[in-house]
């Protein structure tokens, strides 16, 4: 019966991994001006027809902007559908599109000159983002400007679909290391200083650290300000916000502070992980439809809240 089942998961597998590259290919056939109005209209299905997690979308929403009306709580919903449609066109023709010779025509870069001289510095480095905008594309636009980073990942179910979205990833240079098992590899870049990627809003339990995002407590991974604070690398924190449409980005360094200075900013991990946070913060509020609201980033309380509750 085992046995079945594991047949069964790889029928499956293929069979979605096959529907993927077909999906992938009709994108990359079609004029990308009819696959950014396919976006629009597919988006007002998702959100309003098929109702994709429409409760937690709309929670979250509510969350961040209580003074929000439904009417803004719906479009902005519908915005992000649209969003992330928008970034698997830009995923399938990455490859295509942005090259050392093009991406002047598509992206208006804020910050380079810091950048550059913080990835060039023979330190370790920590490059954040979140799940906002195409942080993909600016990573993969990390290798396209000759840049080496090595990304924390989480790996897909599907190892069909996981060696294929690896493979764009690390098309460009970037190194793509498994989130499960992967400390002494991050030690090592650190140790050899490399640049780490990584993703900074992702909901980390009850023991983890919590800060305050949209004026709510979340929990974030005490590793990430670890591994910067033990090393001395400085943390940029990046952002890819589309500014119209397709390929049409500013990429942002939304701030930078050196452990090794001494700011108040990196005083310990909490400072650190409150600092950043703000940081993603602020730029969800600028476009709030480029955020990932279909995940439940307030999952969990602090262990303080819970047992107050408890007491109660």
């Amino acid at each position: 019966r085992r046995m079945t089942r594991t047949l069964r998961q790889r029928a499956i597998d293929r069979a979605v991994y096959i529907a993927v590259r077909v999906v992938i290919c009709v994108i990359q056939a079609m004029p990308r001006s009819t696959s950014e109005r396919l976006a629009r209209q597919l988006s007002v299905i998702l959100a309003n027809r098929l109702r994709i997690r429409r409760t937690v979308v709309r929670d979250n929403l509510q969350k961040a902007f209580p003074d929000w009306s439904i009417d803004q709580i719906r479009e902005t919903a519908r915005g992000m559908w649209e969003h992330l449609l928008l970034m698997v066109i830009e995923i399938a023709h990455a490859n295509r599109v942005l090259h050392m010779t093009t991406w002047r025509r598509h992206l208006r870069i804020h910050g380079m000159e810091q950048v550059v001289r913080t990835m060039w510095s023979d330190r370790p480095k920590v490059v954040l983002s979140g799940h906002y905008g195409n942080f993909e594309l600016a990573a993969y636009l990390f290798g396209v400007f000759g840049f080496r980073t090595f990304s924390v990942a989480r790996e897909l179910d599907n190892p069909l679909l996981d060696r294929f979205v690896t493979g764009f990833r690390e098309s460009r240079g970037q190194r793509i290391l498994p989130k499960k098992g992967s400390a002494p590899d991050v030690t090592q870049v650190l140790a050899e200083n490399g640049a780490l990627g990584l993703l900074g809003d992702q909901a980390a339990g009850p023991r983890s650290s919590w800060v305050e995002f949209f004026d709510r407590p979340v929990s974030v991974h005490k590793a990430i300000a670890v591994f910067a604070l033990t090393s001395e690398a400085p943390v940029m924190v990046f952002t890819a916000t589309r500014r119209g449409g397709l390929f049409a980005f500013d990429i942002r360094l939304e701030g930078l502070v050196d452990p090794a200075v001494g700011s108040p900013e990196a005083a310990d991990n909490q400072a650190l992980s409150q600092w950043y946070t703000a940081l993603l913060e602020r730029a969800i509020r600028r476009v709030p439809a480029q955020y990932w609201w279909v995940h439940n980033r307030w999952r969990g309380a602090p262990p303080k809240v819970t047992k107050r509750r408890q007491a109660a």
